[in-house]
Order: structure tokens, then C-alpha cells, then sequence
């Protein structure tokens, strides 16, 4: 499981990277620097002027993670019958890398319109969190390090719902964010807490950032409860672990987003306020994962061997 576990840490980083510099270049104006697809201005490589350069690197780390794929499911097809978990994850990575690719296509003929940025965004994200649990399954027992837990109340089952809803509310978060950034909604609100000094609200764009707030708020509060819960009850050190980390995260997208409206959104800080939203929702979601198969392990109507398979 060893190469699959590397080729799934590999597509990983690539596909983040892609995302990373999708959303850079988007928000450097660069996004329809090539307004064809797949080749740009017709050409396999085009002049590198006005941002090319930006939206053509995008477009070849997208290329990059094709074969990528290709190979971890290669590597991934014999390891079906050793983990229950392997098969289904690999059918979500195969659907959500094609509807990927549509999505690239889609968004340039619809000129970057925000519900296409949004979608395309949202399935890159879902993408990366299916590569993601595929590694952990690939790496390790899903009790590996960890203490048989004894858990008499439940407390586990709760965690594992609660971080599995920390997760969701920071996809939607991130998502609405993506919504805030591609429409220009992103300065409709200039004070804090309220929009413009007001608590109601008129314009489309107030509508979606103050939206977003509620939904950042949402997320902080569930991150705490999540953490509070994993460090109060019966939880293993690496969903401990995970949860604080996600915890941190959240903390400081807070601050980068008070930040971009203070400061009037820098580019910087927007691209780094895009990237850590991404590492708050994976946090949670590799939390829920590792929650969900340290729960498993502790039935005995479930035992699991370390390479993951059922006894």
C-alpha cells in the first residue's frame, strides 16, 4: 500500500497546487488570459504576455493531474479487496475528476461567471478530500497507535457527527467565499459586524457577504465544539491532533478575512485568506476520517487487520 499511498500524497499536492494558482490567477484578472480550451489562443504554448503565463501554468498542473490519477487507480484497483473503503473512494475520485474536467471547460465558454468558479472550485476541493481519504486508508490501520476505546456513552459517535458537520458548514463556507470573491461581493460590506453600519441588509452582493459571515461564524463555533469534544472524551491522539490543527485554522481565517476588509483585500491576503479556507475544510475532513475508522476498529463486530481489511 506503500506506492499507494505515495502516488495519493503526490496527487495531492499537485492538485492543490492547481487549485492554488487557479484561484491566484483569477483574482490577478488573469483568469480568461486564454478564452479556448483546451489549447490557449490555439496554440499548446501560447505568447506569455498579460497573465498567459498565470492561466497556462494552471492549465498544465491540471493536465499533470491526469496521469496522476490514472496511476493511483492503477494502484488502487488490487487494494479493493483488502479495505471496504477502497473501492467506494475510488469510484468518488473517478466521477469527481471527470465532472472536474467538464468544469475546467464549462468555466472558460461561461467567461468565469461566478456559479461556474463556485462549482469548479467545489469539486476540485471534493477531489483533493477523496485523494485525501484515500491516503489515509493507504497509510495505516484505521487503530494504528491507539488504545482499544471504551466508550459506553456514545461519546464517539457524537464527535464523529460533530466534526463531519464542521466539515460541511466550512465546505459551504468556502464555497459561499468563492461566491463573495468571483462576483465582486467581496468589499459590499466595509464594517464589522454589520454591513456598512447596518444590521438589514439591500443589495445582492450585502446579501452574500453577510451570508458568508453567518456562515464563518457557523464554522467557528462547530470548531470549537469539535475540539472541545475530541479533547474531552474518548478520541484517538491523531483525531485530537487534526481537530486542533482545524481549530487553529479557523482562528486564523478569521483574522485573514477582519484583515481583507480592514485593509481593503489585498491580493495577498485574498489568496491566502482562498488557500487556508482549503486547509480548514480538509482539517475536518481528514478528522471526520480518522474519527469514523477509530470508531470502527472498536467494535468487535467490525475487527479490522492493519492492512485495513476485514478479518
Amino acid at each position: 500500500m506503500k506506492r499507494l499511498l505515495w502516488l495519493c500524497l503526490t496527487t495531492d499536492f499537485v492538485a492543490l497546487m492547481t487549485v492554488v494558482l487557479g484561484s491566484w490567477t483569477r483574482i490577478n484578472g488573469a483568469g480568461l488570459t486564454c478564452p479556448d480550451w483546451p489549447l490557449c489562443h490555439g496554440r499548446i504554448i501560447p505568447l506569455m504576455t498579460d497573465g498567459t503565463l498565470w492561466e497556462w501554468t494552471h492549465r498544465l498542473l491540471a493536465f499533470m493531474v491526469a496521469p496522476l490519477t490514472i496511476a493511483l487507480v492503477a494502484a488502487a484497483w488490487p487494494a479493493r479487496r483488502r479495505s471496504p473503503f477502497v473501492g467506494p473512494t475510488l469510484a468518488v475520485i473517478l466521477a469527481l475528476f471527470l465532472a472536474q474536467v467538464l468544469l475546467g471547460a464549462a468555466t472558460v465558454a461561461l467567461g468565469n461567471a461566478p456559479f461556474s468558479v463556485v462549482l469548479h472550485w467545489a469539486t476540485a476541493m471534493a477531489f483533493i478530500a477523496a485523494v485525501s481519504a484515500m491516503a489515509v486508508f493507504a497509510a495505516a490501520s484505521p487503530s494504528a497507535g491507539i488504545a482499544p476505546l471504551h466508550d459506553a456513552s456514545g461519546s464517539s459517535g457524537r464527535l464523529r457527527f460533530v466534526l463531519l458537520t464542521t466539515a460541511t458548514i466550512a465546505f459551504i463556507t468556502m464555497c459561499i467565499g468563492a461566491y463573495v470573491s468571483a462576483s465582486g461581493a467581496g468589499l459590499a460590506c466595509l464594517s464589522i459586524p454589520q454591513c456598512a453600519g447596518n444590521v438589514i441588509v439591500h443589495t445582492p452582493g450585502e446579501y452574500v457577504q453577510m451570508l458568508h459571515r453567518a456562515a464563518a461564524a457557523a464554522t467557528l463555533i462547530f470548531a470549537a465544539a469539535a475540539l472541545a469534544l475530541a479533547w474531552a472524551g474518548p478520541a484517538s491522539g491523531r483525531v485530537r491532533g487534526t481537530a486542533a490543527v482545524g481549530a487553529a485554522l479557523v482562528c486564523i481565517q478569521v483574522l485573514l478575512g477582519l484583515l481583507n476588509v480592514t485593509l481593503r483585500l489585498p491580493m495577498e491576503l485574498r489568496e491566502a485568506h482562498a488557500v487556508n479556507a482549503a486547509f480548514v475544510f480538509l482539517a475536518f475532513f481528514i478528522a471526520t476520517v480518522f474519527a469514523a475508522l477509530d470508531e470502527m476498529a472498536n467494535r468487535p463486530a467490525f475487527p479490522l487487520t492493519p492492512s485495513g481489511a476485514r478479518q
